[in-house]
Formats: structure tokens, sequence, C-alpha cells
């Protein structure tokens, strides 16, 4: 059962994990007096190539950093080293505390193009500082969710275990990955810390370098399902089938005391070795030890082994889903949206920004979502507002504390809304609707006018919310 990562004792991320720009900006804003209330709005622009939608995940992480953010004294004193902070200002970082709100979509929420992942709210500088964390810790964990989400869907119901670790790109994005998966719906993870600090369940098998230890790979078999009740062992090390003999031998050498669950295929054509696995293993009278398989194995590969008829229980992935290999990056964007009560944009060719503060409904019919529609915050745009408020005055609400099972069991349950053209691997012909509300637009050309015609192009009210 996976716990509450906020009850998880972790050292909180320096406040230096940061852009140097973001430093010399709160500098700039404080020394102008620039700390009205703003709103940053975290959303991407497109989605990856093959991907359907996005899996929003990362929120708990960030909001930990939020909340834990602090400018510890060693830190202040290599930023004076700098030359570019003046001691009054340092001074006062050393007092920062932030004390915003953030509205976000529940980790698990199938997410797509423009519409705010999260919206943080507060004072300029602090919510300026949130930035760079952010949208490190939301990036990392929504790329590696979606690309498990399509593993766990080409594996049809079959377990997938997380073997990514060895490969990551460094020890959070390892840590991190696992919490991902687990949301996403990946069954478990070889790395135990991922298992103390997010209760994500671990499981492993051995590797090659113990039966090459061993003189005699019978000998290896033996001890370690002697050790390990319930145990995998790896077949191919030298010749795929002649392991899973040596495995049928084991068997009837101790008889009712077996105590292997499954073998495990790591190399050569797994379709035609877990044919013929089944075929030993099921004649020797042992059909309820499964096969696993592994190996340079992605959602691709996975769906061809099954549509093959490989009679496969369950696989190990790897490098693919710990890098998200064929789409690691996602062209994620953290904007001010607003300012001192006035919304705010942007004008760069290819980078539309939706002013204000926003809600996302998502409309649905017969219980599977058909659009979604980008509104203002407080606006009834129709359909279910997906962002919920998760920090206010700096601290974690409720929402934000849920366990991850809770997140898990929402990623599960929202997928399945979602039109099955979405849940194939292929991309969707159409693609998956989102509108912008009317509100929301004339709302943007009201500051599109203001900002290209200057102060005095007066339009009327502002809508609130903005």
């Amino acid at each position: 059962m996976a716990g509450d990562p906020s009850d998880t004792p972790r050292e909180a991320p320096s406040a230096l994990l940061t852009d140097l720009y973001q430093l010399t900006m709160l500098q700039a804003y404080w020394r102008e007096g620039m700390t009205e209330e703003a709103v940053f709005s975290l959303h991407f622009r497109e989605l990856p190539p093959r991907r359907n939608y996005m899996l929003a995940c990362g929120l708990s992480d960030a909001l930990a950093f939020l909340e834990a953010l602090r400018f510890r004294d060693e830190e202040l004193r290599f930023l004076a080293t700098l030359g570019l902070f003046r001691d009054d200002f340092l001074e006062w970082l050393g007092d920062f505390r932030f004390t915003g709100s953030v509205r976000a979509l529940p980790e698990g929420t199938p997410v797509f193009p423009l519409e705010p992942i999260l919206e943080v709210e507060g004072p300029l500088p602090e919510a300026q500082l949130a930035e760079t964390v952010v949208m490190n810790q939301v990036h990392l964990q929504t790329v590696l969710a979606s690309k498990a989400a399509r593993v766990v869907a080409a594996a049809r119901g079959r377990a997938v275990v997380d073997f990514g670790l060895r490969r990551m790109h460094g020890t959070d994005a390892g840590l991190k990955a696992a919490r991902a998966f687990h949301v996403a719906g990946v069954a478990a993870t070889s790395n135990v810390l991922a298992g103390r600090v997010y209760g994500v369940p671990v499981t492993g098998t051995m590797a090659h370098s113990y039966i090459q230890a061993h003189d005699d790979e019978m000998e290896a078999f033996r001890a370690f399902a002697a050790l390990y009740p319930g145990t995998v062992l790896l077949v191919d090390t030298y010749d795929t089938l002649e392991g899973v003999r040596k495995v049928v031998r084991l068997a009837r050498e101790l008889g009712g005391d077996l105590r292997v669950r499954g073998v495990r295929l790591d190399s050569g054509d797994l379709a035609a070795l877990a044919v013929e696995t089944r075929r030993i293993l099921d004649e020797a009278g042992l059909g309820e030890v499964q096969i696993l398989a592994s190996g340079g194995l992605d959602e691709d590969r996975v769906d061809r082994l099954l549509a093959a008829g490989a009679p496969l229980d369950g696989f190990g992935v790897g490098t693919s889903m710990g890098v998200s290999s064929d789409a690691p990056s996602l062209d994620i964007a953290y904007k001010l949206t607003a300012y001192a009560g006035a919304g705010r944009l942007k004008l760069s060719p290819g980078k539309e920004l939706l002013p204000g503060r926003k809600q996302v409904f998502r409309v649905e019919e017969d219980g599977r979502a058909v659009r979604d529609v980008i509104g203002m915050a407080g606006e009834e745009a129709g359909g279910r507002p997906l962002l919920v408020s998760v920090m206010e005055r700096g601290r974690r609400l409720d929402a934000a504390r849920e366990p991850l099972a809770d997140a898990r069991e929402r990623a599960r349950e929202e997928t399945l809304r979602l039109p099955e053209r979405l849940r194939a691997l292929d991309p969707a012909d159409p693609p998956y609707p989102v509108e912008v509300s009317r509100a929301l637009r004339r709302h943007q050309e009201d500051v599109r006018g203001r900002v290209t015609e200057g102060p005095g192009a007066d339009r009327g009210p502002r809508p609130s919310g903005s």
C-alpha cells in the first residue's frame, strides 16, 4: 500500500536550486517595490510525438518545496560572493517565505495543450521564485508518468515493474520516476528508496552475475530458491530453454516444497521463447509458474509480444520508460498571466498565452470525456471543473496530502473516461478537442489591445478573476 509522501521526512531542496535570473529579478522587483499579487500559469504548448494526452504528476513534490522554501545562512553567504546582490536584499532573503496559494489539477489527471497544470498566486517575487523547481518537478514526473501509462496500456492488465533506476538521469530522477510510474499504474519498482520514501511496492529477481558467480547454474537456482520463497529465477544466462528445464528439475527435487513463483526471460526471441517455456512448464505440471519478460522493452515491443500471443504474465521495463526515450521532454512553460489585478500576456509567435486566473472544464457524455474548455476562473463554462485549491497562505491543504494510492486510482479512472482512441498507442484521429471559452477569448483580446495600444486603451471594466 502506497503511503502519504507528505508524512515522510525528506531533506528539502536548497533554495539555490534555481536559475540565477530568478534571483536577479527578485532583487529588481524588491528594489522597485513590485510586490503586488501575481498569477503564474504552468502549461505546455503541444503534445510530444505519439502522445494523445499527458498525465499530470509531480504536484506533491513541487508543493513540498514551496512549503519548505528557506534561504540558509550558508546559501546567503554564497550569494554575497557573486557580487550581484545588496546586503539589505540578502537580509530580506533571510526572512523569505512562500505565502501564496496554488490551484492545480490533481495528480493523475489527463491534461492537454494550453491547459493549466497548476496556477501559482502570490506576491510577485514569491510566485516568480517558484518557477524553476515547480517546472522541474512537474515536467519530469509528468513526462515519465505519461510514458509509463502507455506501457501499462500495452501490457493489457499484466503487471509492469520498474527496472530503470541504473540508467536514469541521476538519483533524484530515479526516485521521482518510481513515484510517477506508480501513479500511472506500474505495479512495483526495484528502487528500494522509493519504497521507503513513497510506499511504492518493491520487488526484484536476480542478476546474471549471481548465476555466473556459481560454478553451476542449477546450484545457483537451488540456493536462491531456498533462501527466497516465491522468487523469480533468471533463466537466460547460458541457454534459456535449458535454464527452464533446470527449473523443472528443481521442482522435481523439491516436490511440494517448490518455492519458485516465476521465470524471467531477458534476451532472444521473447515471443518464441515464452511459447516454448510455457509448454515445458505446463508439461511438467508447473502451470502456476509465471513467465516474466524484460530486456529492452517499451510499449511497442510489449504490444507486439502480446499481439503475437506470447504467454507472458508480466514485464520488467527499464531504460526506455525510465528516460521516456522516444519523447523525453515536454514544451512546458511557467508564464505570468496577471499582475496587480490586470491580465498579462506575451505576443511571441507560436507561444499563445491565456491571461488571468483560469479553470479547466471537462465536458462528459455518458461518463466519457468529449472535450475540454479552458475558461476564466469563476465562470460557468459547462462540464466538470478540474483545478482545485491545494495550497493557501504557503501551506498545503488536505487535497495536496492525499495518499499516493488515491492519485494512482484517479489516473486509472480518469484515463478510462477518455475516448478509446486516446488510450491507443497510435496518434488519435481526431485529437481530443480543447476549446477556449468566449469570455476568456474576449479577455485575451482586451489585454492584447491594452499592451499593443498603450495604457490609454481602456476597453471597459476588467473581467473578474483577471
